[in-house]
């Protein structure tokens, strides 16, 4: 004999729905006790049942979650030295158009020494320097005895200990291409962009940014890049030379940088990619004014005997030939505008303490004090390298595109959490770095998968599951804990008409 089970439905867990969804005042009309009621027993358990089912069935008809289409073209460009207060003090009305479109950091914390060739690796590997081993413009390696200088700086042994974005992104399938970027010549891990210029101070803004658009479109034969990096070296050429403070050398070098981003904005609107690609316009490092009257002679405190000088201001890095300890007592009082450090004592927040390529001793210069050997010649006007605590140091963040929210300002923001932020853009995985996604996320544009949908609707549907289980176990509590459950009864009125199965009785 076939038994079929039949479950019995009852009107009563209608009624509470129907003023749900019929009364527009049901926040106020529906009962607690009338849910209760109606949701006891097998009727809780055929609704539980019914949602679970649901979901599982629906789940089931989405499937897997379409894959992601590919990511924007990213477009990185660096003009070098430009110090962050530059915005408040000139013009540039290119510039500020860009970002009003997009999101600016006022100001950057970027890695110390505040040199070029160390700040420009950190951007694109999200490293401190004494984790990619670019301590400075001038290194010296204790292990291969070799030295490093900017006009021989491609040795690839140099660069070896952390791989820039341009050969990350190569992993994911990504194409990706280089304008002049310190380190991007260079074969790392055998490998290089897949395009790349190798550096050449003639060649002019519009020629580089040809190449960089040329890049970006691709051609019959070869896809666009989805990565590209541009250096230009503008206005830290003008800043060594006249100084920060020259507001009439300043402000035409800032009016050159200026339309070359307006050059950049209107190429990329001329070849259809002004919206559809995303930019970021930053730099390395900012610029102080330096005086003839700000010297700091070396030879005035010990002789040169004493000591092998790798890099000279306003990080002095030495090498002692004799006692190490006495060759650091004698410089420690030096004088009252620098700071002497071993090693080993070298400030934690700076992150320049673990590389083998941090000399044993350093100086730092306090601002616009400059370090010389002898004599009584300043080398430049504006420099760079001190503590990169010091807003002069310090540069800017703009960027747009459909990655950004539009019309953002924020306050600051550390360098290294750019390479998260621009791997997250590119759906690249990051190799292991120094910075955070976290702290550039308030700069991101909202972003709503499929997968996110599907998991907003288990959500929605899970808590829908354990509030109808808490109704069940309060409702079998409320009866368990009734001292007399059948002494009393519920009256009868005229919206109970449907209740035809006595259920008007609370048991």
């Amino acid at each position: 004999m076939l038994i079929q089970f039949k479950p019995r439905w009852n009107i009563s867990i209608v009624n509470p729905l129907r003023k749900i969804f019929q009364n527009k005042t049901f926040l106020t009309e529906i009962k607690t006790d009338d849910i209760l009621a109606s949701l006891s027993g097998g009727r809780m358990f055929f609704l539980g049942f019914f949602l679970w089912s649901f979901t599982e069935v629906t789940a089931a008809q989405q499937g897997p979650p379409p894959p992601s289409p590919p990511p924007p073209p990213l477009l990185l460009v660096s003009f070098d030295g430009f110090r962050a207060d530059y915005l408040k003090r000139f013009p540039m009305p290119n510039l500020k158009l860009l970002y009003s479109q997009g999101v600016l950091v006022q100001e950057l914390t970027n890695v110390f020494i505040t040199k070029t060739f160390p700040n420009h690796y950190s951007l694109v590997t999200g490293l401190y320097a004494e984790s990619h081993g670019i301590v400075g413009s001038s290194m010296y390696d204790p292990d291969s005895h070799k030295y490093f200088h900017p006009s021989s700086d491609l040795d690839p042994v140099w660069w070896q200990e952390a791989e820039p974005l341009w050969i990350t992104a190569l992993d994911s399938g990504l194409r990706t291409a280089t304008a002049m970027w310190p380190g991007s010549d260079v074969t790392i891990g055998n490998r290089t962009a897949t395009h790349f210029l190798p550096y050449n101070g003639a060649v002019t803004f519009r020629q580089r940014l040809g190449n960089v658009t040329q890049w970006l479109l691709g051609n019959d034969k070869e896809s666009g890049v989805k990565f590209v990096v541009l250096y230009w070296e503008e206005p830290d050429r003008t800043g060594h030379m006249f100084g920060p403070e020259n507001d009439t050398a300043m402000s035409k070098a800032l009016k050159e940088v200026d339309d070359n981003i307006g050059l950049m904005m209107s190429e990329l609107k001329r070849i259809g990619l002004w919206g559809r690609v995303n930019v970021i316009v930053t730099s390395d490092h900012g610029m102080a004014q330096c005086s003839p009257e700000r010297l700091i002679r070396l030879d005035d405190c010990l002789h040169p005997d004493n000591y092998t000088l790798v890099d000279v201001s306003p990080v002095a890095a030495l090498v002692p030939r004799q006692d190490t300890e006495a060759v650091f007592n004698l410089l420690n009082d030096c004088h009252a505008h620098m700071t002497a450090y071993m090693k080993k004592s070298i400030p934690e927040r700076l992150h320049y303490r673990n590389n083998r390529r941090i000399q044993p001793i350093i100086l730092l210069a306090d601002e616009g004090w400059t370090i010389v050997q002898r004599g009584d010649h300043l080398p430049q006007l504006g420099d760079h390298g001190y503590d990169n605590s010091l807003p002069s140091m310090h540069p800017f963040f703009a960027a747009t595109g459909p990655g950004f929210r539009g019309g953002v300002e924020m306050s600051e923001l550390k360098s290294v959490d750019i390479y998260p932020l621009m791997c997250h853009l590119l759906s690249v995985t990051p190799r292991p770095n120094n910075g955070s996604l976290e702290p550039a996320r308030p700069l991101l544009a909202a972003q709503c998968t499929a997968g996110d949908v599907s998991l907003v609707f288990t959500l929605v549907v899970g808590v829908a599951l354990f509030l109808l289980t808490m109704a069940f176990v309060f409702r079998w509590v409320c009866r368990c804990c009734s001292p007399d459950s059948t002494s009393f009864q519920r009256l009868q009125t005229g919206d109970d008409d449907d209740d035809d199965d006595g259920g008007g009785l609370f048991h």
